[in-house]
């Protein structure tokens, strides 16, 4: 019993010591997980920053424009290599020093009150101010966004600065280039013009045919006329008697002459007047709508675009026309008549041998046209398309696809809209414009798919 009881305890101790020499042993093996997970997590974190200095190097590296980030006392804390040069100094030459010595001494102030401003407020500015270069002071236009620290506090400001010789002379070229475009959509408009008389050619020869042909008869029988009256004015000078004068003037059937004299000068005129008529509309048709904007009749600009249309479309083609009296529209009237031309003739190679329907209104302040047909109308799917420069559903060599574009992009600088209509039959299109100059800016009455 006495042997039993001294090993007792002698076994016990020995066992709380090996549980605590492993309690010792986990905590260390966790200890050291830890610090080589923690070493992991280190390299990791030294990777990304490395990974994020060289970004920054390259991105301050390849910054044209000057940069500069400055802190709250308007240090500079970093650059762009682009600085240097511009300054005539190193890059690291202008870190830690304060943003005024890059400045010329009496245009400094400007610029370092809108940073301070821009800390402050923490709201973005823009300020034109020079740099101190080699050559003397040179303008420059810079962004001034402000640095936020994690509380949303101000702890700097980022300045970016572009040469304003850079900028205007990119404005310069941007106002040759609206020029540009300029002359480029008045030679499209023209080119529309023309491919338009291309199709109309044959019935303006009919047209002018017709009344040409009738000034020539008549003046054919004009001339049968002053034969006859030059001999019966022959015996009269003659001194032939009365008797013989009333045979001769009955023979000569002087006094029927005489009305169908009045008929032929009364006919003759009427065809150098149709004449006339067509080679105005001609000049109107060929005019390319330059100069100021005026008021002007769409409701006659209308018709006198249909009936050129219709000059050169099949044999008895009439457009049913529908016009509230004078419609009074602001614009240039050449460019609307080529407008509406573009739609009738779509209208007209789209309905084939359906109607085609032309309605002149006056809507408020604006002035409305809609062209509509009996044809197939448009596809739902190229809605979106319709008015897509060189789109078209015609087939090859029938269309140019500029004539829904141009007349889309003429409507659009009159200060109107041309879109196309929702539509059970067929398909509609509607051409809004002003009525007067002082609606001219006011957007047009919504309506169908916008164009």
């Amino acid at each position: 019993m006495v042997g039993a009881s001294s090993q007792g305890p002698e076994a016990g101790a020995a066992g709380l010591t090996d549980a605590a020499w492993m309690d010792v042993l986990q905590a260390v093996d966790r200890t050291y997980a830890e610090l080589v997970d923690y070493q992991e997590q280190l390299e990791r974190q030294n990777a990304e920053m490395a990974m994020l200095r060289r970004f920054m190097e390259s991105v301050l590296g390849s910054v044209s424009d000057a940069l500069i980030v400055v802190d709250r006392e308007g240090r500079v804390e970093e650059a762009s290599r682009s600085l240097g040069p511009l300054l005539g100094r190193s890059r690291e030459a202008t870190l830690g020093r304060p943003l005024a010595d890059l400045l010329p001494e009496a245009a400094g102030a400007p610029l370092m009150q809108v940073v301070a401003q821009v800390i402050a407020a923490r709201r973005p500015d823009t300020v034109e101010a020079d740099l101190a270069t080699p050559e003397g002071p040179a303008p420059f236009e810079f962004s001034v966004t402000p640095r936020l620290d994690e509380r949303g506090r101000g702890v700097g400001a980022v300045l970016t600065g572009r040469p304003l010789g850079e900028l205007r002379r990119a404005y310069a070229e941007l106002e040759d280039s609206h020029r540009q475009m300029q002359l480029t959509q008045a030679h499209l408009v023209r080119s529309e013009k023309l491919a338009s008389l291309g199709r109309l050619l044959a019935g303006v020869a009919h047209e002018l045919n017709n009344p040409i042909s009738f000034v020539y008869a008549n003046a054919h029988a004009l001339e049968k006329y002053a034969t006859r009256f030059e001999t019966y004015f022959d015996r009269v000078q003659a001194g032939a008697g009365r008797e013989e004068l009333i045979a001769l003037r009955a023979e000569l059937k002087l006094d029927r002459e005489l009305r169908n004299l009045r008929s032929a000068i009364q006919g003759a005129r009427e065809g150098a007047e149709r004449v006339r008529d067509i080679v105005a509309d001609l000049r109107r048709l060929s005019a390319d709508g330059a100069g100021e904007r005026a008021i002007f009749d769409l409701a006659d600009t209308a018709r006198t675009a249909v009936a050129w249309v219709e000059r050169g479309v099949r044999e008895g083609a009439g457009a049913r026309f529908e016009a509230d009296g004078p419609v009074p529209a602001l614009g240039r009237a050449g460019h609307i008549q080529q407008v509406v031309m573009n739609l009738v003739q779509n209208a007209y190679d789209a309905a084939g041998d359906g109607a085609v329907r032309v309605s002149v209104r006056a809507d408020n302040d604006r002035a409305v046209l809609e062209v509509a047909d009996d044809g197939p109308g448009v596809p739902e799917d190229l809605h979106h398309a319709i008015f897509d420069p060189f789109f078209t559903t015609k087939p090859v060599g029938k269309g140019t696809g500029l004539g829904l574009a141009i007349s889309a992009k003429i409507a659009e600088e009159h200060g109107g809209r041309l879109s196309l209509e929702p539509s059970e039959t067929g398909a509609r299109f509607r051409l809004d414009l002003p009525a007067r100059a002082d609606v001219a800016d006011a957007p047009p009455t919504p309506g169908g798919d916008p164009a």
